[in-house]
């Protein structure tokens, strides 16, 4: 029922390129570095607040974003909107 799979010999790399040669490493140099999400123009800060739990209660009972809709309404309570 199981059959063997025939045996790969992973030590050999006769088919790999040599990636220390001049040619790959300026290949390497020419391409930039992308990791992660894209920056914003404006980033925000991380932080730890303490709020009622009725309050968070109804800013997530509206569902997912209930961090950008606090956000809003405290830029809006201290006159930035």
């Amino acid at each position: 029922m199981n059959e063997n799979k025939p045996y790969m010999d992973l030590d050999s790399d006769d088919d790999l390129p040599d990636l220390a040669t001049p040619e790959w490493q300026a290949k390497f140099a020419q391409v930039p570095v992308q990791r992660g999400r894209p920056k914003a123009a404006v980033t925000k800060i991380s932080t730890t607040i303490r709020l009622d739990p009725d309050v968070l209660a109804a800013f997530k009972a509206d569902g997912p974003g209930w961090q950008t809709r606090i956000n809003q309404a405290l830029r809006k309570s201290v006159g930035l909107e």
